[in-house]
């Protein structure tokens, strides 16, 4: 930690710092954001921490006016780790709410001494505490921006009761979870059932043009839709259908809303809809990395703030990647559509995506898809069907890249641009039309080739794929 920088930063209230790294003061026993709006306390007494989790390990409580579950969070870099950045996504995707430490471990091909050791490095605590500190903090914002009765939230956030989480809330803010809500009444929204609005952070800038032309140019008929000012979709999760709604909103905040009958799901509805807007980049270190480089430097400062697009699902978007081999970007979502109004659902909300299994004996020939494309949709249906391409970051970029190349009709530029889509801030599709002439260039932009194609794309304006 460079205890100089954050000390500037503090004293700046630089947004650019927001989540990546707390403030406990000891004084008064709370930590907060660097962006924190009451007076700032004297150095000595203030101690720097990694992560939110670290700080509430140190025995510190969350600050209620600049509420540090509101922040973009840990950035997703987390230096050179891949490991603890995948162990993350799966946190996110509520891994340790179905098993313990070693379960997690096993899915990352570590043990589990080892995991523990580099969130220690990485975050200041263990994967337990940080998992902890999420569900606390997620508790915390439905509390403060849902109209949900106190058992729901209990239960939305992971806690195995609502003694558990009174005791918890009470011991952390020396208050009940009714007595916070009453306090922060001014965040609360009455939607009706099964509506819900969050705010999602980020660190300044944040380029939403090119994000949502981006995500407009590869919408797929019936199942999203995307206008210059918000982003729409169905959603399928656990067995129920949905539909989410982004927009920007204050000052670094995008606006979410949630259409679901259940809010046992909201946190990994939350985490996914954050991966599709990349609210976890970090653009002053991208910049950092970009800003002496002759190729990039000049789109780094044209386009401050680009993100690199996720997706909702990893199996649609390698459908869609495998659409889009060696045609147009508005060929290959005119065809995915196809295949979703086929072998999809309709709901009130629009199409939902077929599922694995859905497509893994479907004939994708009568809608229009060539037999060797259909052939490549149908064994990645099925190998996804059966657990063999996981596609919420257990394996290693390598062995993700092995094993879905295996598959009939996926190459390395297939894989490479699903990586990048899935969050891999250094996934490089270099078979792309365009990306191809840079060549041996790409090494230098390690470990943020992701965001320097998502740069030179825009400087290609219309050159090669750009991504299918």
């Amino acid at each position: 930690m460079d205890l100089r920088a954050y000390q500037r930063a503090r004293l700046a209230r630089d947004p650019r710092f927001d989540g990546r790294f707390f403030i406990g003061v000891v004084t008064t026993g709370i930590y907060c954001r660097p962006i924190c709006p009451a007076p700032s306390p004297k150095e000595e007494n203030i101690r720097y921490y990694p992560s939110a989790a670290a700080a509430a390990e140190a025995g510190l409580r969350p600050c209620l006016r600049c509420r540090p579950e509101a922040s973009p969070g840990t950035p997703a870099w987390l230096g050179a780790s891949s490991t603890v950045s995948r162990a993350l996504k799966l946190i996110g995707e509520s891994a340790l709410d179905d098993g313990g430490v070693e379960d997690l471990a096993e899915r990352l091909g570590i043990g589990s001494r080892h995991l523990r050791r580099l969130f220690l490095k990485y975050l200041g605590a263990t994967p337990v505490a940080v998992a902890q500190t999420r569900r606390v903090h997620f508790a915390k914002k439905l509390i403060d921006e849902t109209g949900l009765s106190m058992t729901q939230v209990a239960m939305a956030a992971g806690f195995g009761s609502i003694r558990r989480f009174n005791a918890t809330f009470h011991s952390l803010y020396g208050r009940t979870p009714r007595e916070l809500r009453k306090a922060a009444s001014r965040f609360s929204n009455g939607h009706e059932p099964g509506s819900y609005t969050f705010r999602i952070g980020y660190r300044p800038p944040y380029d939403w043009n090119s994000t949502i032309s981006f995500l407009a140019t590869r919408a797929i008929p019936g199942v999203e839709t995307v206008t210059p000012d918000e982003y729409r979709r169905t959603i399928w999760i656990d067995g129920r259908a949905g539909a989410i709604a982004v927009r920007p909103a204050a000052k670094n905040y995008l606006e979410l809303q949630i259409r679901y009958p259940d809010p046992a799901p909201l946190f990994r509805i939350v985490e996914r809809v954050r991966g599709i807007f990349d609210a976890g980049a970090d653009p002053a270190e991208i910049f950092r990395n970009f800003r002496r480089d002759a190729t990039l430097s000049p789109l780094v400062r044209a386009y401050p703030g680009l993100r690199v697009p996720g997706c909702w699902d990893g199996f649609e978007m390698t459908v869609r990647a495998i659409l889009g081999q060696q045609v147009s970007v508005k060929g290959a979502s005119t065809m995915t559509g196809r295949v979703a109004a086929a072998f999809g659902s309709e709901t009130e909300d629009g199409v939902l995506f077929p599922q694995a299994e859905a497509l893994a004996e479907a004939d994708l020939t009568r809608v229009g898809v060539t037999r060797s494309r259909s052939a490549s949709i149908r064994a990645l249906a099925a190998a996804t069907a059966r657990g063999e391409i996981p596609f919420q970051g257990s394996l290693d970029p390598r062995e993700f890249e092995e094993r879905i190349t295996h598959l009939p009709g996926i190459g390395p530029w297939t894989a490479q641009y699903v990586a990048m889509r899935l969050g891999q801030p250094d996934a490089f599709p270099a078979g792309d039309l365009y990306l191809r002439h840079v060549g041996s260039e790409s090494e230098a932009w390690r470990p943020w080739r992701a965001y320097a194609a998502m740069y030179l794309w825009l400087k290609s304006a219309g050159k090669g794929t750009q991504g299918g």
